[in-house]
Parts: structure tokens; C-alpha cells; sequence
């Protein structure tokens, strides 16, 4: 288990960020300039299509930024990382894991199942595996499994958010964990980044503000909605996936759904509805809580600048603590 993230890592971040691999958002674009710009882009290997698709946006990944460091070598150059779902439902598992071999990703997170065979294989060419972890019971396993890192997915993260509140969570967790932590939940600004590090967290995650990018897949529909969001907007259910997951309630009612009756009907399923053919995540939009901080589309880069100025101000500003 890696006690700190290695200094490979740690040399090349401008900061302790990680843009979360975002299912039918995060494209190759978006991990690039991610890691051009000193943070580390990672994407869900399901948002490759194909077995095809997934060989060109690993090989683009890889080779860009291999030219990238080649071209700047004094420049930061974060890594990437790859999202990989463990779980049964996964019919494309035995492929993923093979390009994972073969590109050596030197980030892979791992969600929904048991990460034991990713670490073996992940370790052996000396990448680092964090898992997403929602609760206590998955936090633990996912410890016995060797992970390097683990993913405490909070309440007000976007998509697939556990409940609990970021300071009991991480406080529990360090009672029995010495590894790397990675928080994830509603963390929008340099403000909540240096916030996150100051209750013990190695690294965070940032969905929602990059899903308003130039180089997301995100339609112009999706993004101006997020734009025009307040966490007000936002509702928890697990009508649309059976998971329990943050979305946009104006998406929702775009779809043809009343929000609120989907509280109040017990055991809602909406692929048993024959209203309409919405699907979630791509008409059922999703955000966390952080989203009133997005104001405009930008370019990845411009938000890195815009964070890490934020999060230097927070670290220069005397505290009574100090």
C-alpha cells in the first residue's frame, strides 16, 4: 500500500485535484488538457463505446502527453487515470483489464466491486489503484484488497453519492486507514480544495465544475442548465438507476417526469414507465451540490488557473491556528 502518493505524482501537480471520470462526459479532450494543466484527468473506460474506441483513446492519451512532456519538460504534467466498473454487470471487464495492461494507466479507479485483481495487475508495472467507496463496510474491504486510495464519495457529490458527511466520514476512515484519501463531494473552488487537505484528504475530486468545459462531452443543453442550477435544483433518488444519485430536477421534468411524485411513489422504476424512452445520464442529467459555482462554459485550463489561484490565497491568508 502507498503511505503517500509517489513523488512521479506529486512532482507533476500543480494541484492535489483529480477531475472525476465522468460517464458520458469525460472525453479524451478533457483528460489531456486536465493533465496538461497540472491536475490529473481521468474518464470511465465505458465512455469508450468499443473495444476500437477504447484502443484509440488510450493510445491518443498516452501519446499525447508523452509528446506534451517531450515538448515542455520542465513543464507539470499531472498523470491520467481510468475508471473501471468491477462489478458483474461489467460485460466488457476481461477487455478492460486487457488494455489496461497493455497502456498502463498509472492511475485506475476502481468502483462498485471487488478491486483485489486491478491491484495485482495495476501494482505489478507500478500504478496506484483508489477505490470508490460510499460507506464504512465498502471502505474497509476495499482496505484488505490493498488498494493505494480510497474515493470517499460524500453527500452533495454528483451522479452515484453516498450520504455521509465528509468530516465523520474521513474521521472513521483514519481510524483504521493510513493509506491515501481522495474526498469527493460538492468540492467546487481552491477555497474547498484547501478546506478538504486541512480534514486529511490527500487529493479530491472535482466532477460537476468540469462537466461545463469546452472539451466535455456535455451538450450545450446540459451545460447551460448547470449554468442556471442551484444546488436547489438538485434531487437524490434511486428511481433511475436503482443507486441512489444526485440529478437535476429540470432535467427530469424535461423528460416528462413529476420530480415530486417520484418521491412519493414507493419503489418508482422508471424503465417499467412507458411514458417515454429518457435514459439517465444522457436526457436525466446529473450535478452535485457544487453546482452554483459554475457561472460559464470554460476551458479546462482556465479553471485550473482560476483554482489555483483561489487555493494559494486560502494558503497565504493568515489563520489564527497558525
Amino acid at each position: 500500500m502507498v503511505q503517500k502518493l509517489p513523488l512521479s505524482i506529486t512532482s507533476q501537480l500543480e494541484l492535489p485535484v483529480i477531475t472525476a471520470p465522468m460517464f458520458l462526459v469525460s472525453s479524451t479532450e478533457l483528460v489531456i488538457e486536465a493533465c496538461k494543466s497540472g491536475v490529473i484527468g481521468s474518464f470511465p473506460l465505458a465512455n469508450a463505446r468499443t473495444l476500437e474506441d477504447l484502443d484509440g483513446w488510450m493510445q491518443q492519451i498516452t501519446n499525447e502527453l508523452s509528446k506534451a512532456r517531450t515538448l515542455e519538460p520542465k513543464r507539470k504534467i499531472a498523470p491520467w487515470g481510468v475508471n473501471l466498473v468491477v462489478h458483474r454487470t461489467n460485460k466488457r471487464y476481461e477487455e478492460d483489464l486487457t488494455f489496461i495492461k497493455r497502456y498502463q494507466p498509472p492511475i485506475v479507479i476502481t468502483s462498485l466491486g471487488d478491486p483485489g485483481r486491478v491491484v495485482n495487475m495495476v501494482h505489478e508495472y507500478g500504478g496506484v489503484v483508489f477505490s470508490d467507496v460510499i460507506n464504512l463496510v465498502h471502505a474497509r474491504k476495499a482496505a484488505q484488497k490493498g488498494v493505494d486510495g480510497l474515493v470517499l464519495v460524500c453527500n452533495g457529490a454528483g451522479g452515484h453519492a453516498g450520504t455521509l458527511n465528509p468530516f465523520a466520514f474521513i474521521g472513521a476512515v483514519k481510524e483504521f486507514w493510513d493509506g491515501l484519501i481522495i474526498l469527493s463531494g460538492g468540492i467546487s473552488s481552491g477555497r474547498d480544495i484547501f478546506a478538504a487537505q486541512i480534514m486529511g484528504a490527500d487529493l479530491v475530486y472535482m466532477g460537476t465544475r468540469f462537466i461545463a468545459t469546452k472539451e466535455s462531452l456535455a451538450s450545450s443543453e446540459y451545460q447551460e442548465m448547470l449554468i442556471e442550477a442551484t444546488l436547489e435544483d438538485l434531487i437524490y433518488t434511486d428511481a433511475f438507476s436503482g443507486i441512489r444519485a444526485n440529478y437535476l430536477v429540470p432535467s427530469i421534468r424535461k423528460a416528462g417526469f413529476d420530480p415530486e411524485q417520484l418521491q412519493k411513489i414507493e419503489n418508482f422504476n422508471w424503465s417499467e414507465s412507458k411514458e417515454n424512452d429518457a435514459k439517465p445520464w444522457k436526457d436525466i442529467w446529473s450535478a452535485g451540490q457544487g453546482v452554483g459555482a459554475i457561472k460559464k462554459v470554460e476551458y479546462v485550463a482556465d479553471i485550473v488557473k482560476e483554482l489555483k489561484k483561489e487555493y494559494l490565497q486560502m494558503k497565504q491568508t493568515p489563520r489564527w491556528y497558525q
